[in-house]
C-alpha cells in the first residue's frame, strides 16, 4: 500500500508540470468558464420622465412616492406615484415676487415646508389644497429640516427641528387639526435651541438629522459649510413630546463634538443610507470642500455615533472652484455626486469611480439630486426635464473589492451565489494564507475551489505540511459526490497511511502527548464517519493491511469493531491471552456464530463466565452447537469443572425445556460420570411414556450399564416394557423393586403371574425365606400356593404352608358357591325368554278396510303395507321411499343389492327340459332364498316408524323444502 501512494506521489509531480504547461497556454485553473452570455445591464440605470412642465422646475423633492415640484413662480403640483396620472396642482397665491427658495418634505410625503427667498415658509399638508403661511417661522430664511421619524404621523410632524441661514437651530411642531382644517395656526411653537457658529461667527445650518440610539438615547447631527456637529443625550422616557430642548441645553456652557475641514464649497450637504423601511440609517457620506467624509453609524457607542470614518477626496477632474459638486446621494456601496453636466458613482470601498453619466446640453445644467429612501430611486432634474434612476443590484462587483482588499468573508457573503466568483474569492484567500503561512486555513480554503487536485497536494507536499495536507485531504472527501467511488477511495486510503504516520511520529514524542491524543481522536472520528462508512468497508482489507503494516493494533481492533468484524477483534484479543475482553465483546454484540467459533477456546480458560454468557444468550444459542465444545472441555477437565457443562445442560433442558435428543443424551453422560444421585432424579422426570421422553433409551441403558447405576437401569427396563428384564436385574439389587415391577404390566395377567413367579423362586432358592415367600403370595392375588410348592426343597414341613393352604381351600368352595349361583340365574333368564317368544308369536294388529296409508294417504289395503306398535301403517313401496334417503350409504347399496336378488327370485325358470325332483328341488331352495331376502329388507326398512322413530329426530333441522327445488317451488306458487 505505502508503494502504491509513493507512486501517486509522483503522478502529482507529473500532473503539477502538466498544469504548468496548461497555465502557460492559457488554460484557466478553475472548473468555471468566465464567459457572459448577455450584456449585464448597468448598476444605475437611467430614465428619462416623460414629462414636459409648462414652467421652468425650481425645486423637487420626492419620499414616500411622493413627489412635489416648484414650478414658475406660484405652483405646486403634486404626483402620488403610484397613480401618476392624477396630478394635483396647488397655487401659492402670492401677489409680490416672493419665490420658492427650498422644500422639504417629510418621511411619510405628508407635511410640505416651502421656504421662500423673503424670509417666509408656508406648510401644505397632503390632505389639503390650500397652503398655510406658519407667522412664527417669518424672518428665517429656512436651509435645513430635522424631521421626527418617530412620533410624526400624518396629521401632526412631532417635534422637530428647523436650521436657518444665520446658524440659529429652532425646535417646532406643526399640526392639523381633524375638526376645521386650518381653523387656528398649524404651527404649535417655534422656539431657538441652539445656534451653530464657525471660527468666523455663526454659519447657515445645512443639514439637520435626528436619530434615536439605545437606550432611549438620541443623535443630533447638524452640519455648516465646515463643520459637522453631534449632539448626544437622552429624553427621557413618556417625555419626547416635550423636543429636544434638553439635548441642547447640556451643551449650552461647551461646544459639541464636532468634525472640521478647512475647504470650503460655500455649502456642504449630508446623505445617510438606510438598508430596510423604518430601521436606522447605516452609514452617511457628508459632501464638504476637502472632499467626502464617509463612514458607519454606530448606535452603541456613547458619545459620537460617527464611526470608520474616512475622507474620500473628489475625482480629479472635479475642481471645486470651476465645477463644485451641487448634490450627494448615498446608496449601500457608492454615493453619487451630482455636477452641472454630469453624475459620478464612487465606490465607498476604494474610492473608484465606477459610472459616470453625462448629460446632453439641450436638457440644460443639472440642479439637484435627490434619493426616495421608501423605494431607494433616485431623482435629479434640469429647469425643464426630470430624470430618474433605479438602482439594480448594486452588490454585483461587491466581492471582487473586498477580495483585493483581503477582506475575504465579506467577499464570500456578497458572491455566495454566484459559484464562478465564490471560486475566485477562495482560490485568492487560499493562496493569501499559504504565502502567510496559515496552511491550515489555506488547506480549507483550496478544498473548496475547484483547482486542480494534484497541483494543491503537491504544494503541501513540497512545503512539507503534512497537516495541512491532511486538512485539504479531509476537506476535499467531504465535497465528493457519492457516485465519485474511485477519488473516494483514493483520498481515504491517502488519509489512513498520513494518519498512521503522523501518529507514529508523535507517539515517541513524550512532549506532544496532548497533540498525539487529539490527533488520535480526529483519527477514530475519521475511521467512525458515517459518511466514509462504505469505502472504508469496501476497501477493508487494504487499511488492514495499512494498520498491520504500522503495527498499530490498537487501531486495527478499533477499525475492526466500527466495521463490525468482531471476528478479527475476538480472534486477536484470543491471541493475546485477553480472553474475558474476547467474552465481552461476544456478549456485548451476541453473534451466535461467533459464539460457537470461540467457545473451545474460551472455555478452557474461563469456564464460568462463558458458561454465564451462553445462559445470558437463552434461547439464541443452539446448544447441539456447542456440545463439541462441552465434550473437548470435559475430557480434559476436572469434576468440578465439568459441572459447569452440567449447569448449561440443565439450563437448556429445565429453562429452555429443550427437546433435542442429543443435549438430554448429552446431560445423561454427565450424569452417570459425574452425578449419579442426580442420574436417577432426571430419569423419573422424564416420565415412563416413550413417546414424550428426549433421550435415546438404548443409549441411556447402555450407558447406565457400563457404570453399574442398576437403579437407572431398571428404571429404562420398565419405560421401554421389558418388565422380565426389569425384574431380573431388580432382584440382584432389592426385592421391593422387583415387586412394584411386577406389578407394571396389568393388562396382561399371564405376564404378571410370571414375573411374580420370578420374585417367588428368587425368595425360596437364593434368600431361603419362606415367609417372604409367603409374603410374595398375598401380595399378588394371582399366585397360588400350588404354584409355590414346586419351588420349595422336600425337607420343608407343611406347618410354614398350613395357613397358606387353608386359605387357598376356603378361596376354592367360595369359587364353587358363587358358580352355582350363577347358573340358577342363568337358568331363571332362559325361562323368561322362551316365554317372551312365545307371547310373540301369539301378537297380532287389526286393519279396517278403511285404513290409509299415513304416507299417501291412499287405502292401505290395496298394496302390501306395514303395521307399527305405534299405529302407523304404511304401504311398502312409500315407507321404502320415506326411508331410502335417510340411510347411509352402505345400508343403501345393500337394500339395492337385496331389491335385485328378490327380482331374480321372481322371474320364472326359462328352462323346460329338467328333470322333475331337480326342479322341485331348486323351487324349494329358491323359496327359502327369497324369504330370507324379504326378511333382511324388512330388518331395514322396517326397523323402525318413519314418523316416531329415530329418523324423524335426526330430520330435524332438514328444511321443509328441498334448497335444491326451491326456486322450482316458488315458481309453482306464482
Amino acid at each position: 500500500m505505502a508503494s502504491i501512494l509513493d507512486e501517486y506521489e509522483d503522478s502529482l509531480h507529473r500532473s503539477a508540470s502538466v498544469q504548468q504547461s496548461r497555465a502557460s497556454v492559457g488554460i484557466p485553473h478553475s472548473g468555471y468558464v468566465n464567459a457572459r452570455l448577455e450584456k449585464e445591464t448597468p448598476i444605475f440605470n437611467k430614465q428619462r420622465i416623460d414629462f414636459a412642465p409648462p414652467e421652468k422646475i425650481n425645486s423637487l423633492v420626492v419620499s414616500s412616492n411622493q413627489l412635489c415640484m416648484s414650478l414658475g413662480k406660484d405652483t405646486i403640483l403634486r404626483i402620488d406615484l403610484g397613480k401618476p396620472d392624477e396630478p394635483n396642482q396647488v397655487e401659492l397665491g402670492r401677489k409680490d415676487e416672493a419665490r420658492v427658495y427650498k422644500m422639504f418634505l417629510d418621511h411619510t410625503g405628508s407635511h410640505l415646508l416651502i421656504a421662500l427667498n423673503t424670509s417666509e415658509c408656508l406648510y401644505l399638508n397632503r390632505s389639503v389644497q390650500k397652503v398655510r403661511a406658519l407667522s412664527r417661522w417669518k424672518g428665517h430664511l429656512i436651509e435645513s429640516v430635522g424631521w421626527n421619524k418617530f412620533l410624526g404621523s400624518e396629521t401632526n410632524t412631532g417635534p422637530i427641528l428647523v436650521g436657518t441661514s444665520q446658524g440659529q437651530i429652532y425646535e417646532a411642531e406643526i399640526s392639523v387639526s381633524e375638526g376645521s382644517l386650518f381653523s387656528t395656526n398649524p404651527d404649535q411653537y417655534f422656539r431657538q435651541v441652539y445656534t451653530l457658529e464657525e471660527e468666523s461667527g455663526p454659519a447657515p445650518v445645512c443639514c439637520l438629522e435626528i436619530e434615536r440610539g439605545l437606550e432611549g438615547k438620541f443623535f443630533i447631527i447638524a452640519t455648516t459649510r465646515k463643520r459637522l456637529f453631534q449632539f448626544v443625550g437622552k429624553v427621557p422616557e413618556g417625555t419626547e413630546q416635550q423636543g429636544f430642548s434638553s439635548i441642547f441645553a447640556m451643551h449650552a456652557d461647551h461646544l459639541p463634538s464636532f468634525r472640521e475641514f478647512p475647504a470650503n464649497l460655500g455649502f456642504s450637504e449630508i446623505a445617510f443610507y438606510t438598508p430596510k423601511l423604518r430601521s436606522n440609517p447605516r452609514s452617511f457620506a457628508w459632501m464638504m470642500g476637502n472632499g467626502v467624509l464617509y463612514g458607519t453609524l454606530d448606535y452603541s457607542r456613547p458619545d459620537s455615533i460617527l464611526s470608520d470614518e474616512r475622507v474620500w477626496v473628489y475625482p480629479s477632474d472635479i475642481d471645486i472652484t470651476v465645477n463644485k459638486p451641487i448634490s450627494i446621494v448615498l446608496t449601500q456601496f457608492h454615493f453619487l455626486l451630482l455636477l452641472p453636466d454630469r453624475v459620478k458613482a464612487v465606490c465607498t470601498l476604494n474610492g473608484q469611480v465606477v459610472f459616470q453619466d453625462l448629460f446632453l446640453e439641450k436638457f440644460g445644467l443639472l440642479t439637484s439630486m435627490i434619493k426616495d429612501p421608501t423605494v431607494q430611486q433616485i431623482w435629479i432634474h434640469t429647469e425643464k426635464v426630470v430624470f430618474r434612476y433605479h438602482v439594480q443590484r448594486e452588490s454585483r462587483d461587491v466581492w471582487k473589492m473586498y477580495m483585493n482588499m483581503n477582506k475575504f468573508d465579506l467577499a464570500k457573503e456578497y458572491c455566495k451565489d454566484r459559484p464562478e466568483c465564490l471560486d475566485i474569492v477562495l482560490a485568492k484567500e487560499a493562496e493569501h494564507c499559504f504565502q502567510n503561512k496559515r496552511y491550515l486555513d489555506s488547506a480549507k480554503c483550496y478544498a473548496l475551489t475547484q483547482n486542480y487536485f494534484e497541483e494543491i497536494a503537491l504544494k503541501f507536499i513540497e512545503a512539507k505540511q503534512e497537516e495541512a495536507l491532511m486538512e485539504f485531504l479531509i476537506k476535499k472527501l467531504s465535497n465528493l459526490k457519492p457516485s465519485e467511488k474511485t477519488q473516494t477511495t483514493l483520498l481515504t486510503t491517502w488519509l489512513t497511511e498520513l494518519y498512521l504516520n503522523w501518529l507514529g511520529i508523535l507517539e515517541g514524542d513524550p512532549s506532544q502527548r496532548n497533540l498525539y491524543l487529539d490527533t488520535r481522536e480526529k483519527f477514530r472520528t475519521f475511521l467512525s464517519s458515517p459518511k466514509n462508512k462504505d469505502c472504508l468497508f469496501n476497501n477493508r482489507a487494504s487499511i488492514y493491511e495499512l494498520l498491520a503494516s504500522h503495527g498499530d493494533t490498537e487501531h486495527m481492533v478499533y477499525f475492526a469493531v466500527i466495521m463490525q468484524d468482531y471476528e478479527r477483534v475476538v480472534a486477536h484479543h484470543c491471541q493475546h491471552d485477553e480472553y474475558d475482553e474476547a467474552l465481552n465483546v461476544l456478549s456485548r454484540h451476541r453473534d451466535e456464530k461467533l459464539f460457537y467459533k470461540f467457545s473451545p477456546v474460551l472455555i478452557q480458560h474461563i469456564p464460568k463466565k462463558v458458561v454465564d454468557a451462553w445462559i445470558s444468550m437463552g434461547s439464541r444459542l443452539d446448544a447441539r452447537n456447542l456440545i463439541p465444545a462441552l465434550v473437548n472441555y470435559s475430557q480434559s477437565a476436572s469434576t468440578q469443572q465439568i459441572n459447569e457443562a452440567i449447569r448449561y445442560m440443565e439450563f437448556c433442558v429445565y429453562q429452555l425445556e429443550e427437546t433435542q435428543q442429543a443435549i438430554h443424551n448429552y446431560l445423561l453422560s454427565l450424569y452417570a460420570l459425574c452425578r449419579p444421585d442426580s442420574l436417577l432424579s432426571y430419569l423419573e422426570q422424564a416420565g415412563t411414556n416413550p413417546n414424550r421422553i428426549h433421550y435415546d433409551l438404548k443409549y441411556a441403558l447402555r450407558l447406565c450399564a457400563e457404570h453399574g447405576h442398576h437403579h437407572a437401569c431398571v428404571h429404562i427396563y420398565k419405560v421401554m416394557e421389558l418388565y422380565e428384564e426389569a425384574v431380573d436385574l431388580a432382584l440382584q439389587v432389592d426385592v421391593d423393586l422387583a415387586k412394584s415391577c411386577a406389578d407394571l404390566p396389568e393388562d396382561d395377567e399371564e405376564l404378571r403371574k410370571k414375573l411374580w413367579l420370578k420374585i417367588a423362586r428368587h425368595v425360596v432358592q437364593e434368600e431361603k425365606d419362606v415367609k417372604k415367600a409367603m409374603a410374595c403370595l398375598s401380595s399378588c392375588a394371582l399366585l397360588k400356593i400350588e404354584d409355590v410348592l414346586p419351588f420349595f426343597p422336600d425337607f420343608v414341613t407343611i406347618d410354614h404352608f398350613k395357613e397358606a393352604i387353608c386359605n387357598s381351600l376356603e378361596d376354592y368352595n367360595k369359587h364353587i358357591e358363587e358358580l352355582k349361583r350363577e347358573m340358577e340365574e342363568a337358568t331363571q333368564s332362559a325361562k323368561r325368554i322362551r316365554e317372551d317368544i312365545q307371547e310373540m308369536r301369539n301378537k297380532y294388529g287389526s286393519v279396517e278396510p278403511q285404513e290409509k296409508c299415513a304416507a299417501c294417504d291412499f287405502p292401505l289395503l290395496n298394496r302390501p303395507f306395514y303395521l307399527f306398535l305405534c299405529g302407523h301403517m304404511f304401504h311398502y313401496d312409500c315407507l321404502l321411499q320415506a326411508v331410502f334417503p335417510n340411510l347411509p350409504a352402505y345400508k343403501q347399496a345393500k337394500l339395492e343389492d337385496l331389491q335385485k336378488k328378490l327380482a331374480a327370485t321372481s322371474q320364472p325358470s326359462k328352462s323346460h327340459h329338467r328333470p322333475k325332483d331337480a326342479d322341485t328341488i331348486s323351487l324349494g331352495k329358491g323359496q327359502q332364498s327369497r324369504e330370507q331376502i324379504k326378511a333382511d329388507i324388512d330388518d331395514i326398512v322396517a326397523a323402525e316408524c318413519v314418523y316416531c322413530g329415530e329418523l324423524m329426530i335426526r330430520s330435524i333441522d332438514k328444511p321443509f323444502i328441498d334448497p335444491q327445488k326451491y326456486e322450482e317451488e316458488m315458481q309453482s306458487w306464482l
